[in-house]
């Protein structure tokens, strides 16, 4: 029975990790398969209007289905915060990622976009959801694994470097399915071009997780619907900036070919699933949390690129991958021991409450540590922290009601 109950606990909390990875290899497909679509020509303006009129017909249905009941009210906060994720997300978001990854390569892409937790904490110490304490060791870590990050980044910018040999033989697809950035048609204006836009897709990203925390208090039992009505107001957006940007009507034809397969793919599973995932994951484990795993979607994309595409890896984009990996595991360790001593700090609050009512019920004496002292011991690392645990445990078990001693009877 135990073993039952540590094997349910496990997947329970494994759910979270799964649930990230398997979005990285969606997000590795869509990567691939759109990378062919622009250089076959297609639009991406356009391609944001039919990746999210898709991700809408598919996810209404099931919004109307299991959530059609106890909607919250739609008030104008609410609509602005719809509109801006919308704005944030299938507009600029997509359209500035789509540009960059047409002028760059699918990992590339990939590895700007590794920038994400570190654009997360900045947005989030903007907008008071982070505080910073630089003695602490925790925050030297988010700000040094911000700094590495950014620092990545620029070098991926500004340095392509010699071309990588892969150990693999390349496979030699037809010319219109190969990437962009892998032959010498691709100039070294159109990669800077490509990387600014990638940063500014990427930014958009990060301000798009923010603001998301925020909608899901509101929508926090109707996931479902928040990511419907996103990804329509979006569609809708992205209809008036197409006919802003593109004046030829041909662009909007799309056949039965890798155009259609594309704006389906990604609008199914990365806009219509991975927004409704991604949003339960941030619900349980913030919103750093779902950006750990982007590090994953890089290899699995440099796999697929150099068998499927032929794709060319430079050695400026290997050493700011690097770079960017160690500044996100920074930055997520950080943030991984703010979550372990907030757990801590939540169990302490139920210690004053003990010690009251033991004080109630008699005379006792009270050893070990009070809160203030327990929440001190926290900051303490590895062994330090378990001992703090112990010594909050020994305080509850000693502080039990003592009898008073009973006076000897004067001879």
């Amino acid at each position: 029975m135990d073993k039952l109950k540590g094997c349910n606990k496990f997947l329970e909390s494994s759910k979270p990790y799964f649930a990230m990875i398997s979005l990285q290899f969606g997000y590795a497909g869509m990567n691939i398969i759109t990378k062919v679509s622009l250089n076959h020509g297609m639009s991406h303006y356009v391609l944001v209007v039919y990746r999210h009129a898709f991700a809408t017909a598919v996810m209404a249905p099931f919004a109307f289905v299991f959530e059609r009941k106890k909607q919250p009210k739609i008030t104008f906060p609410v609509f602005m915060q719809i509109f801006v994720l919308a704005l944030l997300g299938p507009v600029i978001d997509q359209n500035f990622y789509y540009a960059g990854l047409k002028l760059t390569s699918p990992t590339f892409s990939c590895a700007m976009s590794n920038m994400l937790p570190a654009m997360t904490f900045v947005m989030a110490v903007i907008f008071r959801m982070e505080k910073i304490d630089v003695k602490r060791v925790k925050c030297q870590a988010k700000i040094i694994g911000t700094a590495v990050t950014v620092a990545g980044a620029m070098l991926m910018t500004l340095y392509k470097g010699p071309l990588v040999e892969m150990m693999w033989p390349h496979v030699h697809p037809r010319p219109s399915a190969t990437s962009g950035g892998s032959g010498s048609a691709t100039s070294d204006k159109d990669w800077l071009l490509g990387s600014i836009l990638l940063i500014i897709a990427t930014l958009a990203w990060a301000s798009l997780f923010v603001l998301q925390t925020k909608a899901l208090e509101t929508y926090r039992n109707h996931q479902l619907s928040l990511t419907s009505l996103v990804c329509f107001v979006g569609t809708l957006q992205a209809i008036a900036v197409t006919f802003v940007m593109e004046h030829r009507s041909g662009v909007w034809k799309v056949g039965w070919d890798m155009n259609l397969l594309a704006a389906a793919y990604a609008g199914v599973v990365t806009s219509g699933i991975s927004y409704y995932v991604q949003g339960l994951v941030i619900k349980k484990r913030g919103p750093v949390f779902a950006t750990a795993f982007s590090p994953l979607m890089m290899i699995i994309v440099a796999i697929m690129g150099s068998f499927i595409l032929a794709e060319k890896i430079y050695l400026g984009g290997v050493l700011g991958a690097v770079l960017i990996v160690i500044g996100l595991y920074s930055v997520l360790w950080g943030k991984h021991k703010e979550k372990q001593e907030e757990e801590m700090l939540n169990q302490l609050e139920i210690l004053p409450e003990v010690v009251k009512g033991v004080q109630e019920n008699g005379n006792h004496v009270v050893a070990g540590a009070s809160k203030n002292d327990l929440g001190d011991n926290i900051k303490m690392n590895g062994v330090e922290l378990q001992k703090a645990e112990a010594n909050k445990l020994s305080a509850v078990v000693i502080t039990m009601p003592m009898k008073a001693p009973q006076m000897m009877p004067k001879e």
